[in-house]
């Protein structure tokens, strides 16, 4: 399994599959920009796999963790050495997870917002080709990062590219860098990620080069899916434990006319109308 960027890194928990064959296995992946994306988007996936027979979960990470903060006990090491840093952990995310494969494409993130970028494009396709997942979990397209939305703009357009009975059954846009809870009821896709709480922080607590170097993605990432599930309605009690807000990206992929940033802007007019609807009523 060859990808474009020499320092790509292809990982199969336990070693007993080739990783086209593995890869093959996926029903539930998730392709994130940076080393943790994935935890923090997916967990209702893993959770799905674990809890499943025959279900498969896998991760790919599409840049290479470059100029990530090198503070406390990494303040020495070099962009380089973070980087492999970084790599590692995945790996080890991988493993707690039971990931059928973990994918790390390395390429910079320059390069993923390049719309015409022929490695990107060319990795993409042959992870999407070279399975069928029933579910695939992507950035979603209000997030405020650049590199995300790049992720998720290079990512519909190798999926558009699959002929129709190929394309994943659902794509879901999951929240990181902005959270989802403004969405109108009818909008939000909630996944349940209270299951499996130990293993949860676990995950992200694997990442402790984000972690000691300041940036607490277990604490924040835990309280938000706690407060999404309390927030989530007001006269019913929590359904769940925890609750990662998600949008579904799916008609994308079936009607091409739809532009991204137009999608994406309906659910803010739709919020806005809502917005001037409740005022008036009780206002």
């Amino acid at each position: 399994m060859n990808f474009s960027h020499p320092q790509a890194d292809v990982f199969v928990p336990g070693g007993h599959l080739a990783p086209a064959s593995a890869l093959g296995l996926v029903t539930h992946l998730c392709v994130g920009a940076h080393q943790d994306d994935i935890e923090i988007m997916a967990h209702a996936g893993i959770c799905d796999c674990l809890d499943t027979p025959g279900k498969a979960f896998g991760g790919v990470v599409v840049t290479n963790g470059a100029g990530s903060s090198r503070t406390g006990p990494y303040a020495a090491f070099t962009d380089e050495q973070m980087q492999a840093v970084r790599r590692d952990e995945q790996r080890r995310a991988a493993e707690l997870g039971r990931y059928a494969i973990q994918i790390q494409l390395a390429h910079p993130s320059a390069d993923v917002k390049r719309p015409a970028h022929a490695g990107v494009a060319a990795d993409l396709r042959a992870i999407f080709g070279g399975c069928r997942p029933e579910v695939v979990y992507l950035h979603q397209p209000a997030d405020k990062h650049d590199t995300h939305i790049g992720v998720l703009a290079r990512c519909l357009e190798a999926l558009r590219e699959l002929p129709p009975g190929r394309r994943p059954r659902r794509v879901l846009g999951c929240e990181v860098w902005r959270d989802l809870d403004w969405l109108v009821d009818a909008d939000k896709v909630a996944l349940d990620s209270g299951r499996h709480p130990e293993l949860a922080e676990k995950l992200l607590q694997v990442f402790d080069s984000q972690i000691s170097g300041g940036k607490r993605y277990d604490r924040a990432t835990l309280g938000r899916r706690a407060a999404n599930a309390t927030f989530n309605t007001s006269h019913a009690s929590d359904r769940a434990e925890g609750i990662t807000w998600a949008v579904d990206l799916t008609p994308l992929l079936h009607t091409t006319e739809l532009d991204l940033a137009g999608f994406t802007q309906a659910f803010v007019e739709r919020l806005r109308a809502d917005v001037a609807e409740r005022i008036k009523r009780v206002g």
